[in-house]
């Protein structure tokens, strides 16, 4: 969700020219807020979709309370007008919990990835390079981290090319 924030907080790494990296940190902060913002969004999603589901459940309940009582009374039309309203809920509940479901676990790994960006950027912004090398305490020599990014981008590809093979493309 934000790969290109991600590597550009990678790429500063690179330069040392001081103010080269003010004005590059500077610009990362700002992607840092619209990425809070858009994690903020996804929140608020998980919300709304929780009160759509608050709302069908109710009305579930209410179509299966007046089956019941219809039921009782020995009104077939209403029986079976209430079975049909039964079963568009129950549908509707389902489609919500998934849909609710989903949206947890975006927003958790949205939040997730925000945190470990910010840290990313503190790091930067205190001196220290981004990445795997301050995860293991600063002092990983260069050709490690090399190798380290290899890999990623070695993953980062096998996952576009079993995209694109879902994608049938």
């Amino acid at each position: 969700m934000f790969e290109p924030l991600r590597d550009g907080l990678r790429g500063i790494s690179a330069r040392l020219d001081p103010d080269e990296r003010r004005r590059i940190t500077h610009t990362m902060r700002e992607a840092l807020v619209h990425a809070r913002l858009g994690v903020e969004s996804l929140a608020r999603a998980v919300a709304e979709t929780a009160a759509r589901l608050a709302a069908e459940r109710t009305e579930l309940e209410t179509v299966r309370r007046r089956q019941g009582l219809a039921a009782q009374i020995n009104d077939e039309d209403t029986v079976a007008i209430a079975e049909r309203f039964a079963l568009l809920h129950e549908e509707r509940v389902v489609m919500l919990e998934s849909k609710q479901m989903v949206q947890q676990q975006e927003h958790a790994m949205a939040e997730r990835e925000y945190a470990s960006m910010a840290a990313e950027l503190r790091d930067l912004m205190a001196g220290v390079t981004p990445g795997p090398a301050s995860d293991a305490g600063g002092d990983t020599p260069e050709p490690a981290r090399r190798r380290t990014r290899a890999e990623k981008e070695a993953d980062a590809d096998d996952r576009l090319a079993a995209l694109k093979r879902r994608m049938g493309k």
